[in-house]
């Protein structure tokens, strides 16, 4: 048999090829899944977690004290070989090309070279104090001379020039656009008070022993390199995590539905050689020797194909990754990660399915006897001892599983809800033999009076045989429901994450008089700044809270507020008669939701109402209002402005830093329209890693489609030739497959967007609904999805034009004698 094996694989190669396309198609979409997730993980985590990537070990202070003081003692460790602090302090500096002085974040060049993390563009790094490292992309150059200013440990102002020693590539941070970033050396920047609430160290310490030789009296937490930068991630991309997550829950859907295509096309295939197994079982061939040639047979053409689909997969990760590398985006995939559960996954699934899609065809060619098998056999009806299993076994799958499934959308669970997608899924398609003919027979009605003779024939033909309706329908509804599934899941996740970043980041430009008061009209002028859309500017005054210390306060103009806010969630703005306080603040003062308030400012006083905020507000907050009427001297201190959505960021922002620095040396201008866009460029970045992936699924089903409809034309090849015979044209004989494509494909796709849509949302609510502060944003997006109705209902006629073009050429006495 194994001779027999070879040469049947041999003799059906190009029968095998449909299947065998189907397999590595499949295989390519599992594997190329999985290889992008860990290649997004990658290159995020080395991006925004850069600085901790080359330190073995990581101490953090919880409370944000100062671990500076204890260098000493971690370096005392054995087994540690460097500690370097994470120097952080801040200048005003007039840089090249501009007119005002802008912000610089400073950090520190470590002492030792294993723990620098920077990337030089240009240059050196600073080795001595009066020199500087800038991040890249703005007009200096090496050898520029920077003024600066900036306040010591005591608050006493320094001055002076520094030095451009080099320019640092920061063009992988999330934070790379939000203000310019410098690097000096430790000494230098402990001379400028800088603060250090972290220390990277290198070595093999024992991280108990570390933990014990602290001091401190705050709390610290020691991690690993690998985990402050995935923490340092998670906090930077915030719910853009969200969509890593849904890519996951792809990637397991994507296994499952890879399957059933397989199973369909490969089954199919097998049943169309019932009779041929039937004559080898004639000839002396026993029903064991059958079965396992059929699965030998099925073991090789899912391993070879297997193989095929795990390099296509990898190319696919790599050709997506380019094409992402290639975009002006923050945050590049760079190169690709194959790690080894996609090539494992890949040839498991590949392999496991095509054998197990083989097991019931052999064993129904082994079950009947030889000579019955060589006669046609009509198919078993619904209503037979097989059919009515399979709809009792359909319902058990679909109604429990549905269950879980909106269990798990409520909850927010998704752990809950995949297997309830999966149960469901499998129970939709086994119960798809009953629902969709009658669905078929209904347009079929509708499509008689448009298609004329073919018309009313390709109707009657599409419900005939239910079993081969549904077998053809179900390899589209597979594909159009993994596509419209990820089509809305992805809307809604990127709609849910852009929610959440115009929550946490609902002002563009924030523009802060960093201790001074700023002049009135500057809020004119900078609305005037080509690309800022709207602005308002927030006065501050001293006021005394009930504890008797002195507080700064903010005051809003509320309607002109909130058309400057992308979001109000995390900005509660108060009313007339309201104090928002910080939920610190709240507590320290004992007052909770509604309680009353008592402010004074001099010999004015107010009792307002408690609103109580996050611990994220800056200062309490009241009307403009209010606050002139306690402190009438209250001075223009922040200034909020909105860009116009087509608006070019960077340059919106240089231009907004110039005017605030020309009118207010001390100005503080943060950019977080900057860092909005560039965490939206990793959405658009993991999105695309989607869309790329929607082409293979609609592959997949085109594959399946044309093997069911092609095997679908072999089977009625007498039938075609005896209408030929009794005087249907060739063309009729087109129009009439051609037809029944349509109708079939149609039928299939709109059940496909309608289950998948179903998916689609119960998925997005349980994958985001754990992981949205602010809750899941529902978005369907119509037009993609009717060009999926579409772009199905033409792959099924597309994929008939050859089968119906072979069965036109056939002689109708050919045919018939068959």
């Amino acid at each position: 048999m194994r001779r027999v094996l070879l040469a049947q694989v041999r003799a059906h190669a190009g029968r095998l090829v449909a299947s065998t396309t189907a397999v590595v198609i499949a295989v390519a979409f599992v594997v190329a899944t999985l290889v992008l997730n860990q290649t997004a993980r990658t290159t995020v985590l080395d991006a925004v977690g850069a600085q901790y990537t080359g330190a073995d070990l990581v101490v953090s202070s919880t409370e944000g004290d100062t671990l500076a003081d204890q260098v000493p003692a971690v370096a005392a460790v054995p087994g540690v070989t460097a500690v370097a602090p994470q120097w952080d302090t801040s200048l005003q500096a007039v840089l090249p090309g501009t007119t005002g002085a802008r912000y610089v974040s400073i950090g520190a060049v470590a002492d030792a070279p294993a723990l620098r993390w920077q990337q030089l563009a240009a240059g050196s790094l600073p080795t001595q104090p009066g020199q500087i490292a800038l991040s890249a992309g703005s007009d200096v150059a090496v050898g520029d001379v920077v003024p600066f200013t900036t306040y010591d440990a005591d608050g006493t102002e320094l001055t002076g020039d520094l030095t451009v020693t080099g320019l640092v590539d920061t063009s992988g941070s999330v934070t790379g656009g939000l203000f310019t970033q410098g690097f000096v050396t430790p000494e230098q920047a402990r001379q400028w008070g800088a603060w250090a609430s972290e220390l990277l160290v290198a070595g093999d310490p024992d991280p108990a022993a570390l933990q014990a030789a602290l001091t401190t009296t705050g709390e610290v937490t020691v991690r690993t390199g690998t985990e402050a930068a995935e923490a340092a991630a998670a906090a930077m991309t915030g719910d853009s995590d969200a969509l890593a997550v849904v890519l996951l829950v792809f990637a397991t859907v994507a296994v499952l539905v890879a399957g059933l295509v397989i199973a369909n096309t490969f089954a199919v295939l097998l049943a169309q050689r019932t009779r041929e197994l039937a004559l080898l079982r004639c000839v002396g061939a026993t029903s064991g020797q059958i079965r396992r040639s059929v699965l030998g047979e099925a073991l090789v053409t899912g391993l070879a194909a297997s193989v095929l689909g795990v390099l296509a997969g990898t190319g696919l990760a790599a050709a997506v990754s380019a094409l992402a590398g290639a975009l002006d985006s923050p945050i590049p995939l760079a190169g690709v990660s194959v790690p080894w559960v996609a090539v494992v996954a890949g040839l498991v699934v590949g392999t496991v399915t095509t054998v197990v899609a083989a097991l019931a065809p052999a064993r129904a060619a082994t079950r009947v006897a030889p000579l019955a098998a060589l006669r046609p056999v009509d198919a078993a009806p619904l209503r037979s001892r097989p059919g009515v299993l399979r709809l009792v076994l359909g319902l058990l799958l679909l109604v429990p599983g549905t269950a879980l499934l909106l269990v798990g959308a409520v909850a927010g669970e998704v752990l809950v809800a995949l297997p309830g997608g999966v149960l469901s899924f499998l129970g939709a398609l086994l119960l798809a033999q009953r629902a969709v003919p009658p669905v078929v027979a209904a347009a079929g009605r509708l499509l008689g009076r448009a298609g004329g003779v073919p018309g009313r024939l390709a109707a009657g033909n599409a419900t005939r045989n239910p079993r081969r309706t549904a077998a053809t329908a179900t390899a589209l509804v597979i594909g159009v429901t993994l596509t419209t599934a990820m089509v809305v899941g992805a809307a809604s996740a990127r709609a849910t994450a852009s929610a959440g970043l115009d929550a946490a980041y609902p002002t563009d430009v924030v523009v802060a008089g960093f201790g001074a008061d700023m002049p009135k009209s500057l809020v004119g002028q900078l609305t005037g700044v080509d690309g800022v859309a709207a602005g308002v500017g927030i006065t501050t005054g001293e006021v005394t809270g009930p504890d008797g210390e002195v507080w700064s306060a903010d005051g809003f103009d509320v309607p002109a507020t909130l058309p400057v806010l992308r979001s109000a969630v995390d900005e509660p703005l108060p009313e007339l008669g309201q104090v928002v306080l910080p939920g610190y603040l709240a507590d320290q003062w004992g007052v909770r939701d509604g309680d009353p308030v008592a402010l004074s400012a001099g010999d004015r006083s107010l009792t307002l109402t408690t609103v109580v905020g996050s611990d994220d507000l800056a200062a309490p907050r009241l009307t403009g209002t209010e606050l002139s009427a306690l402190v009438p001297d209250a001075g223009l201190g922040t200034v909020w402005l909105r860009l116009a959505d087509a608006a070019d960021t960077a340059t919106a922002v240089e231009a907004v830093t110039d005017l605030a620095g020309t009118a207010v040396p001390t100005a503080f201008v943060t950019g977080i329209a900057s860092e909005r866009a560039a965490l939206d460029d990793v959405l658009d970045t993991l999105l695309l890693v989607v869309t790329g992936l929607l082409g293979v699924a609609v592959l997949i089903a085109l594959i399946g489609v044309g093997n069911t409809l092609a095997l679908s034309v072999v089977e009625r090849r007498q039938e075609s030739g005896l209408l030929r015979a009794l005087g249907l044209t060739r063309r009729q004989l087109r129009g009439l497959l051609a037809w029944e494509a349509v109708l079939v494909a149609g039928v299939a796709a709109v059940l496909g967007v309608l289950l998948g849509g179903g998916y689609g949302v119960v998925g997005a609510a349980s994958v985001l609904g754990s992981l949205s502060a602010n809750g899941t944003v529902i978005s369907v997006p119509w037009l993609q999805v009717g060009a999926i109705v579409v772009v199905a209902t033409a792959a099924g006629l597309l994929a008939s034009v050859l089968p119906s073009r072979r069965a036109a050429r056939t002689p109708p006495v050919a045919a018939i004698a068959a």
